[in-house]
């Protein structure tokens, strides 16, 4: 099994591949590919090869891992050599791996642009005024609506102060 910097563990048989394939060819591929969810930490490429090797032959099983610490994530994906070999991987669903009832579901193609945008989540940048300051601190002048800073931020369109005057809000 080779470590790839790329943060993913991939067993032997993936270096036939192009090392950039093109959307169409990415598409195919995940196709034949399965999603492995809730894999042991322990595992390595060629236990999940021989746990998948009844559902048809495979072309290459990857298992992501963190890329600063790299460790495992937990899950996996499994490339087939046809389609027909995807259904029968899926039938391992909640089937016992290393002690541990894994989740098994063909995979997902990602569409350009669906995926975790920048800004306006959970705990994004509000305002778009502001500074970073010393020690990760971030610096807002006084807003000039009731949350946000500036007129764009959370919940910062027009003046919803309710009555109190324009405070500092340190996030």
């Amino acid at each position: 099994v080779s470590t790839q910097s790329t943060g993913m563990q991939t067993s032997p048989n993936a270096a036939a591949k192009a090392a950039f394939p093109s959307p169409e060819e990415k598409e195919e591929a995940d196709s034949r590919s399965v999603y492995v969810g809730n894999v042991d930490y322990s595992s390595t490429a060629k236990e999940l090869e021989q746990h998948f090797r009844g559902c048809g032959t495979i072309n290459r099983v990857t298992i992501l891992c963190d890329k600063f610490t790299g460790n495992p994530k937990g899950f996996a994906y499994v490339e087939f050599a046809d389609t027909d070999s995807v259904e029968a991987a899926v039938t391992l669903h909640e089937s016992l791996f290393k002690g541990r009832q894994i989740k098994v579901s063909a995979k997902r193609t990602n569409q350009p642009g669906m995926g975790r945008g920048r800004g306006r989540g959970r705990g994004g940048f509000r305002g778009g005024m502001g500074y970073m300051g010393p020690g990760g601190m971030m610096y807002v002048p006084v807003p000039m609506s009731g949350y946000g800073g500036g007129g764009g931020g959370y919940r910062g369109r027009g003046s919803r102060s309710r009555g109190r005057a324009a405070h500092y809000t340190p996030y």
